[in-house]
């Protein structure tokens, strides 16, 4: 741990609930405001705009390759399209995941990949694995991996061909290889994290991973293996991050209190551009 390079963030933004699933598109941050039912904007002189507000909590983002935004409905267990001002559904996942749906990254392909909670673990239900299910742009949906303990954050590498997913109370970042057709197969454990509960991550060029680790007022970039090489802290709990800015060297940091009322779009500046997916 003495050669882990320890980093101090700063703040962008203040005035949030509960930012997650930041995604850098655009040349701005993407992010839900979750606690909030908001999608905002934010660009690297702190400039916030709002995208839009919905009923219900919202969380993962990913854009389909005709630029279509596609957002996550915890609740309702569905996924949204927004595209020219206007919202319609695009999926209904209730039949499939088992509590609120989570995180989502969506492939080359226009394949998204969402996670779910499993179980209400807010009010103290007991625990219950969980599955990813994938969801094809002609609308199809499937269960794609099971046995999952809370899927979290979810990174695709630049070839497409692996994914890689944090589960939150496992500990660990698990990899799975990407078929033709979507299916994840090779199951494996990418870094065991000991304990860190993976949230949101991301990927950069040089293979890291990094990781927001609630908890422990921290980012930590991990290789493959499990090696820690950077350490960020932050003044309150960190949920999500994402490399951005105009050469991908900024990592924003989406922070919030136990509270869920302050929340924060925090940087720090790191040496490795970010790549893959989302």
């Amino acid at each position: 741990m003495s050669n882990v390079i320890k980093l101090q963030s700063k703040v962008l933004i203040e005035g949030l609930k509960f930012p997650e699933g930041p995604r850098w598109h655009n040349d701005k941050l993407w992010f839900s405001d979750m606690a909030d039912h908001k999608i905002l904007t934010v660009d690297v002189d702190g400039n916030l705009d709002l995208i839009l507000e919905r009923p219900n909590m919202v969380s993962g983002l990913g854009w389909l390759s005709d630029d279509s935004l596609i957002f996550v409905s915890m609740e309702d267990r569905r996924l949204f399209k927004f595209k020219a001002g206007k919202i319609s559904e695009y999926a209904n996942l209730s039949e499939l995941a088992t509590f609120h749906l989570n995180d989502m990254v969506i492939d080359k392909k226009d394949r998204a990949y969402v996670g779910n909670f499993g179980f209400d673990y807010i009010n103290n239900a007991p625990f219950v694995h969980t599955v990813i299910i994938m969801v094809t742009p002609e609308g199809e949906s499937r269960i794609v991996a099971n046995h999952m303990a809370f899927p979290n954050g979810t990174v695709i590498t630049p070839d497409d061909k692996t994914l890689i997913v944090g589960e939150t109370f496992a500990t660990r970042l698990t990899a799975f290889d990407i078929q033709d057709d979507g299916s994840l197969i090779n199951r494996r454990v990418w870094a065991k994290l000991k304990s860190l509960p993976p949230d949101g991550i991301c990927l950069d060029e040089e293979g890291g991973i990094w990781v927001a680790a609630p908890g422990g007022h921290r980012v930590v970039r991990v290789l493959e293996g499990g090696e820690i090489t950077h350490n960020v802290r932050v003044e309150n709990d960190a949920y999500a991050c994402m490399l951005g800015g105009p050469d991908r060297r900024k990592l924003f940091i989406a922070t919030s209190d136990p509270t869920r009322t302050i929340g924060r779009i925090e940087f720090v500046d790191v040496e490795y551009a970010g790549t893959g997916l989302p």
